[in-house]
């Protein structure tokens, strides 16, 4: 895939400075790029490689001032790392979208529609019902059940598999070993001690713009839906349970389990390893830290909370601190009983 050095310094609004016939076929590392390469200098620290990189186009602030002769042609911009961004963005549509057309094997039920320039990769099935926008990609082995429905520009990426009557939105991602819809974790106990599974007959329902990494599983809701909306990103390996909710832009780390009827607001912050136990709501901008165990609700918008069970920051590392000196003030109070039982008195 090739591009003008004109066609990448107006995308940038930059200056070219050098050659302004070159053609463009890959991206790299200002130390690791080879000729016909685009790479960017941000940090300072790496400026001695803009004068001897094999990089045909280096993208540079606009202020930048070499102190030695230069092999390359510069792209001179208000801000490189951003621009260099906004280049491995459209390099990165370009490339994710380029397929289209069915492969075969692969099996699309009665009834259902696909849009526009859809992909449908090997061994790919959609069921009966559905309904997939334009520009949809389906890789190899992606399982769609029946009465589905999928938004423009959406990619479900080799082994994706969505239970019937999901709905999602346009331009969400979701990768390799997701599952969504998948039965909530519902069962009653009986006099017996065994448990009889309760019949889990919602859906879920995925917003526009959603991130979602491999092998995590969305599980449907009992009646109504579990809804991930606007914007969420979800790293690998996360269980969301049945009748969740998670509101717009909030960003969840890798290993993260959130129980059932659990209400999660906007633009939260979760790290990794977090638990979250059922029927619980946390507010707008929360930020809960890794390993964190959160066992009741939080509404201060903007709070930070930490520790197993969870509670506010400051209070958590000052526990830390001082669980942490509990042999040495063990063996103090020891020292302080010992004087006091062997103490005579005057």
């Amino acid at each position: 895939m090739q591009f003008s050095i004109r066609d990448i310094a107006h995308l940038l609004n930059g200056e070219i400075e050098g050659r302004d016939d070159l053609i463009i076929n890959n991206l790299g590392t200002i130390d690791g790029a080879k000729e016909g390469s685009i790479s960017f200098l941000s940090n300072p620290k790496y400026e001695n490689s803009v004068y001897s990189t094999n990089a045909s186009v280096i993208i540079v602030s606009k202020d930048f001032k070499p102190v030695k002769p230069l092999q390359t042609t510069l792209i001179r911009v208000d801000d490189p790392y951003t621009s260099f961004s906004l280049l491995l963005d459209e390099y990165n549509k370009i490339i994710t979208y380029e397929k289209e057309g069915v492969e075969e094997p692969s099996f699309l039920g009665e009834n259902s529609l696909c849009g526009e320039k859809v992909y449908r990769g090997a061994f790919s099935y959609i069921g009966n019902n559905v309904t997939i926008g334009k520009n949809v990609k389906l890789y190899p082995h992606v399982y769609i059940g029946d009465e589905v429905t999928i938004g423009d520009n959406t990619i479900l990426h080799s082994g994706v598999k969505v239970y019937s009557k999901t709905i999602i939105g346009s331009y969400c991602q979701i990768h390799s070993g997701a599952i969504i819809g998948s039965d909530g974790f519902g069962y009653a106990p009986q006099k017996d001690g065994s448990y009889k599974k309760i019949p889990q007959l919602g859906n879920v329902i995925i917003q526009d713009h959603v991130d979602i990494g491999a092998n995590t599983v969305i599980d449907c809701a009992t009646l109504e839906s579990t809804i991930i909306k606007k914007g969420v990103k979800l790293d690998n390996l996360i269980q969301v349970a049945h009748n969740v909710i998670i509101d717009e832009n909030t960003v969840a780390a890798a290993q993260t389990g959130i129980s059932g009827s659990t209400t999660i607001g906007k633009n939260c912050i979760i790290a990794g390893q977090v638990g979250i136990v059922g029927h619980l709501e946390i507010g707008d901008k929360v930020t809960i830290g890794a390993q964190s165990g959160v066992t009741k609700s939080f509404l201060k918008e903007g709070e930070t909370i930490l520790g197993t069970p969870a509670f506010e920051i400051n209070g958590s590392r000052k526990s830390y601190a001082i669980f942490r000196r509990l042999p040495d003030l063990l063996e103090r109070i020891r020292i302080l009983e010992e004087k006091y039982m062997n103490y005579e008195g005057d």
